[in-house]
């Protein structure tokens, strides 16, 4: 049989039991992977994936129970307050403004490396308007994301 025989059988059969594949095509099978190492890798690497979607890969959802029962527990047109969810591992302020001085430093030192000289020389005063652009460009975005991830801080820090 052809590898590609051999592939379309073992997944025909997969989802049965061993016992639903005639004894003949198992013979075939077998044989097929001792002599074919491509399809004996493949076949390896189906059965494993079978097996991790056959387990519990994912963990079950929680329960939304606790939840439902405490609003409807509330008293009427009083809604419990939800927190908002942390992300752990995020940079905290300090850490924003560190990062921010590390680029701003390194974006500003870039004039004083020698290839930015030889390039600058070669194309002009005018090469220096679109660095200067993309400068601007990169510092302002990160002030955005700066100021848009830290929003509730600055209201609260400055009464907004």
């Amino acid at each position: 049989m052809s590898c590609e025989r051999i592939l379309d059988k073992v997944y025909e059969y997969s989802g049965s039991g061993p016992d639903a594949m005639p004894l003949l095509t198992r013979i075939r099978i077998g044989l097929h992977l001792l002599v074919c190492p491509d399809c004996a890798q493949e076949v390896e690497r189906f059965e494993v994936c079978r097996d991790i979607l056959h387990s519990d890969f994912l963990p079950p959802a929680p329960g939304l129970e606790d939840t439902v029962m405490a609003m409807i527990a509330a008293e009427e047109g009083e809604i419990p307050e939800m927190e908002e969810a942390e992300f752990p591992g995020g940079f905290s302020t300090r850490g924003w403004i560190i990062a921010g001085l590390v680029m701003l430093v390194s974006l500003a030192t870039a004039f004083f490396g020698l290839d930015f000289n030889k390039v600058a020389l070669a194309a002009g005063m005018s090469f220096m308007i679109p660095v200067g652009i993309t400068i601007g460009i990169a510092l302002t975005c990160y002030g955005a994301l700066f100021v848009g991830s830290h929003l509730k801080e600055f209201t609260e820090r400055f009464g907004l």
